[in-house]
C-alpha cells in the first residue's frame, strides 16, 4: 500500500471543560465551525498577529486535537498550557493516532477523509492509528510546495511573519467575525486597511537564498520567502541575497493580490 502517514506531524489532544471555548480566546479561527466535524486551519501569534505556530484543528467529540509540527508539539502544549490557568483541561500528546494525507480523495476502507481546509488542490487527510513504516512526507512537502502553500515554523518562522503576510485569509486560517483572540488587532487593522504589503511565497531559486528566504529546499529548487506584493504583480524575478528566485504566484493567491491597495 501507499505510505499515506505524515511522520512529522503529531497530535495534541484537549479535553475536559469547553475546550472549544478555550482555544476560541487563543486561535485565529472559528473553532465552531468544528461542530460541523470539519477541521480547520488556524494560528496561535503573538500579540502583535505574527506567527507563532499554524496547525489543524480536528473535532474528536468533546475534544479537540491540534495537528502540528511534531518537532513543534512539546513547545506548542506548554504554551497552550500555560494559558490553560486553572481551567479543568487536559493537554497531551496523542500517540493513538497518527495525521494521513493522500493527493487524492480516492475513498480508504472505513475510513472517513476531509478536504484540506486551506486547498482543495492539497488533497484530502485523516487520522488513523500508524500501520505503515514507510512516511508520505517528502511527497506531501513536495506536493504541498508545489501549490504554493507554506506552513511550518521553518517557513513561516517564528514571530516573523503576519499572519495576514501568510496568506492566511485566501487559505481560510482566519475569522473576522469571531471575536478577540491573541494578535486579533493588527490582524484586523491589516484586513480593514486591505494593505498586507508582503505575501510569504513559493520561489524557484538555483542557488542559497541565505537570510533572504524563510526556508531553502536545494532538493527542488525551491524556496519560501517573504515578498513585495508590487514584485509579485509585476510577475518579474527577484532577489534572494545573491540568488535570482522567480515567484510562483498560484491563481487563488494573483486574484488576492490584484485587489488590495497599493502601500
Amino acid at each position: 500500500m501507499t505510505a499515506t502517514r505524515l511522520a512529522a506531524r503529531a497530535l495534541i489532544r484537549l479535553s475536559g471543560e469547553d475546550v472549544a471555548g478555550f482555544l476560541q480566546g487563543l486561535v485565529t479561527n472559528d473553532t465552531r465551525v468544528l461542530a460541523e466535524g470539519r477541521p480547520v486551519w488556524a494560528a496561535l501569534l503573538t500579540a502583535q498577529g505574527k506567527a507563532q505556530w499554524d496547525f489543524l484543528l480536528w473535532p474528536d467529540d468533546a475534544d479537540i486535537l491540534v495537528d502540528c509540527e511534531a518537532t513543534q508539539a512539546d513547545a506548542l502544549a506548554k504554551r497552550l498550557t500555560m494559558y490553560r490557568l486553572r481551567r479543568p483541561i487536559t493537554i497531551a500528546r496523542d500517540e493513538a493516532l497518527a495525521v494521513h494525507w493522500r493527493p487524492d480523495m480516492s475513498e480508504e476502507p472505513e475510513t472517513r477523509l476531509f478536504a484540506d481546509p486551506r486547498l482543495p488542490g492539497l488533497g484530502c487527510r485523516w487520522l488513523a492509528p500508524a500501520i505503515d513504516n514507510e512516511t508520505a512526507d517528502l511527497a506531501w512537502r513536495t506536493w504541498r510546495l508545489g501549490h504554493g502553500v507554506p506552513e511550518g515554523i521553518d517557513e513561516l518562522g517564528t514571530d516573523k511573519t503576519l499572519w495576514l503576510e501568510a496568506n492566511a485569509v485566501e487559505l481560510h486560517g482566519v475569522s473576522f467575525t469571531k471575536g478577540c483572540y491573541v494578535g486579533q488587532e493588527n490582524t484586523a487593522r491589516m484586513n480593514w486597511r486591505q494593505k498586507v504589503n508582503r505575501r510569504l511565497v513559493v520561489c524557484e531559486v538555483e542557488a542559497d537564498p541565505g537570510e533572504a528566504a524563510r526556508a531553502w529546499y536545494p532538493d527542488l529548487g525551491l524556496a519560501v520567502a517573504p515578498v513585495r506584493v508590487e514584485h509579485l504583480r509585476a510577475g518579474h524575478a527577484v532577489k534572494l541575497g545573491d540568488a535570482e528566485a522567480r515567484p510562483i504566484v498560484p491563481a487563488w493567491l494573483a486574484e488576492a493580490i490584484a485587489e488590495e491597495q497599493p502601500a
